[in-house]
């Protein structure tokens, strides 16, 4: 895609959003504080052709929590995060030393969202019935922006979630957000789903 198509793309997804975090700079990314980019490729690109953004989440180097929220991708030094919340997606993307890390997460594999506020950051969580993934927001974002990404994805969710057949780093059974090692819990079982704790 040329740097022309990059940009009127953006700018007609921009336009098309219902909320104002999604905007020409993200998508296209070309924000000022990032002169080389947040990413390796805009973000715009990564989405499919009849895929628009409703919401725009960004962070410099939190990057995104993977099983639970210590266990995160982080961006390298001159990159960043930035996470779109579609119509049939989240759509992760963590700028790497070389390239741009892609983690998504359909609708339909989603069991639970919510979101966390902290001192430092906030956080946007997506659960699938195995799966944690926190994406990290600045302390400085606002609530709604929050509330109102979680209820669009909570309206888009099946009542019963698919999980995902991925190997990102997140398929891990925790319990309170931490890992769950099988020897320091012999009544855990890893086998299936009812034997979650997050999932009973």
């Amino acid at each position: 895609m040329t740097d022309q198509r990059v940009l009127d793309r953006a700018m007609t997804l921009a336009e098309m959003a219902p909320h104002r975090s999604v905007t020409v700079g993200v998508l296209a990314d070309q924000e000022g504080v990032f002169p080389d980019g947040r990413l390796h490729d805009p973000p715009v690109t990564y989405l499919e052709n009849t895929e628009a953004p409703a919401y725009a989440l960004t962070n410099r180097k939190r990057g995104v929590g993977l099983g639970t929220k210590r266990n995160t991708t982080t961006p390298a030094d001159d990159r960043g995060t930035v996470v779109l919340v579609t119509g049939r997606r989240t759509l992760c993307l963590v700028g790497q030393a070389t390239d741009d890390e892609l983690i998504e997460i359909p609708h339909e594999s989603v069991a639970e969202v919510s979101t966390h506020r902290g001192l430092l950051a906030h956080r946007f969580v997506l659960r699938t019935p195995r799966r944690g993934y926190h994406c990290w927001v600045p302390r400085g974002t606002e609530r709604s922006l929050l509330e109102s990404a979680a209820e669009f994805v909570r309206d888009r969710v099946g009542e019963t979630p698919e999980e995902m057949t991925v190997d990102d780093g997140a398929n891990r059974l925790t319990y309170r957000g931490q890992p769950v090692s099988p020897e320091n819990h012999p009544g855990v079982s890893t086998g299936s789903a009812q034997d979650d704790p997050e999932t009973t």
